[in-house]
C-alpha cells in the first residue's frame, strides 16, 4: 500500500495495542513500526531500475525477516524505554505491526515476497488498488481524532478500534467484490468461447468497483473491464499481441529477465517513437475504459534503460483531467 495508508494504520494499530502505557508515543511508534519493511527504497540509489523493482517488496517483506528482526527491536525496545511494556509485549508490538504491513500490500497487483529469500514467487491477491482512499480515510480519521483527545482516556482506544474494523471490513468487500466480478467475466468469456491459459482481475484506481480484467491465451491478451454494477454480462474486450519477436532490441539481456519475471509474465512488447518498451499488464492502461487503443501505466524502455526512472507511478494517472474523471465515475456507475 502506499506509505500515508501504512503511517495512519500502523498509529491506530500502535495506539489499539500500547495506548494505555505509553502515550501518545503509541501513535508515533506505531507509524514507525507499520512503515519498517519499507527500508527497502534504500536499494534504489545504487541499484538499476529493474533490479530494484524486485528488491522493492522481496526480503523486508518476507516472514523471515519479521522472525529476525522482531526480538531485536523488542530487546532495544524493552531496554532503552521508560515504558512498561516488557519485552513480550514489545514483541507483540513491532511484530504485529510487521505482519500487518507485509500483509495489506499482498491485497494489490505489485506482488510481496513473503517466502524470500527460500522463494521468489511474489504474492498478489489483487483486491485493492495500493492506495484506495476509502480503506485509508477511517484512520486517518482516527489519527486526527487521537491527537486531540486526552492520553487518559477510554475513548481511545475505542475510536482506534473502530478505524481499524472499518478497514477490515472494507478489505473483505474488496474480496467479495472480486469473487463477483470473476465469476461473471469466466462466465463470459465461456460464452463467448474465449479460450485462455490464465487471468487476473484487479481494482482500477482508487475504487474497488471497477475491475480491470486480463485473460492471456498463447499469443497475447484479451483485456477489458467490468464494473460490480454492470447490468449487462456481455464484456467488451480488446486484443494485445504479446510481440516477443521484439525481444531481441534489448540493449540489456539481464533487464529482460528481470522483468519477466517481476511481471510475472504478464507482459506486452511495442514502440513508443525509436524505442522497445516492455509493459507490465498488471498495473493497468492508462485510461483504458475510456480510449480504444490505450497505453499501459508500466511502460520501460528497452533500449534506454536510464529512461525508467520512477516506472511505476508515471503513468497512474496520466491524461487524466475533468473530462478523464467525469468518464471515470460513468463506468463506475455501470454499463
Amino acid at each position: 500500500m502506499d506509505t500515508l495508508t501504512h503511517i495512519v494504520l500502523g498509529a491506530c494499530i500502535g495506539e489499539a495495542i500500547a495506548g494505555k502505557k505509553l502515550g501518545r508515543k503509541a501513535l508515533v511508534l506505531g507509524a514507525i513500526a507499520q512503515s519498517l519493511p519499507d527500508i527497502d527504497f534504500i536499494a534504489s540509489f545504487w541499484l538499476p531500475t529493474a533490479a530494484d523493482l524486485l528488491a522493492h517488496r522481496g526480503f523486508t517483506h518476507s516472514f523471515l525477516f519479521t522472525i529476525l528482526i522482531t526480538p531485536l527491536l523488542a530487546f532495544f525496545s524493552a531496554k532503552w524505554s521508560k515504558s512498561s511494556l516488557n519485552i513480550r509485549q514489545w514483541m507483540l508490538f513491532w511484530g504485529l505491526q510487521i505482519f500487518i504491513h507485509q500483509f495489506i500490500d499482498a491485497f494489490n497487483a505489485y506482488g510481496t515476497g513473503w517466502f524470500e529469500p527460500f522463494s521468489h514467487y511474489r504474492v498478489s491477491f489483487n483486491t485493492m488498488f495500493v492506495a484506495d482512499p476509502l480503506f485509508t480515510l477511517w484512520s486517518a480519521i482516527a489519527c486526527v481524532v487521537l491527537i486531540f483527545v486526552g492520553v487518559n482516556s477510554k475513548k481511545r482506544k475505542m475510536i482506534a478500534g473502530i478505524s481499524l474494523t472499518i478497514s477490515a471490513l472494507y478489505l473483505l468487500l474488496g474480496i467479495v467484490f472480486k469473487l463477483s466480478v470473476d465469476s461473471s467475466i469466466q462466465k463470459d468469456l465461456h460464452r463467448h468461447n474465449i479460450s485462455y491459459n490464465r487471468y487476473f482481475s484487479t481494482p482500477t484506481p482508487l475504487n474497488n468497483l471497477l475491475w480491470y480484467v486480463v485473460a492471456q491465451n498463447d499469443s497475447g491478451y484479451y483485456i477489458g473491464y467490468r464494473s460490480v454494477f454492470d447490468r449487462s454480462d456481455n464484456i467488451t474486450l480488446h486484443y494485445d499481441l504479446r510481440n516477443d519477436s521484439l525481444l531481441k532490441y534489448a540493449a540489456n539481456k539481464e533487464d529482460i529477465s528481470r522483468l519477466v519475471r517481476f511481471s510475472q509474465g504478464y507482459y506486452t512488447l511495442d514502440k513508443i517513437h525509436d524505442s522497445v518498451v516492455f509493459n507490465d499488464l498488471r498495473f493497468g492502461e492508462i485510461n483504458g475504459w475510456n480510449e480504444q487503443q490505450p497505453k499501459f501505466v508500466f511502460y520501460y524502455f528497452l533500449q534506454y534503460p536510464d529512461n525508467n526512472k520512477m516506472i511505476v507511478q508515471r503513468g497512474r494517472f496520466a491524461k487524466w483531467d475533468k473530462q478523464k474523471l467525469v468518464a471515470f465515475f460513468t463506468r463506475i456507475r455501470g454499463n
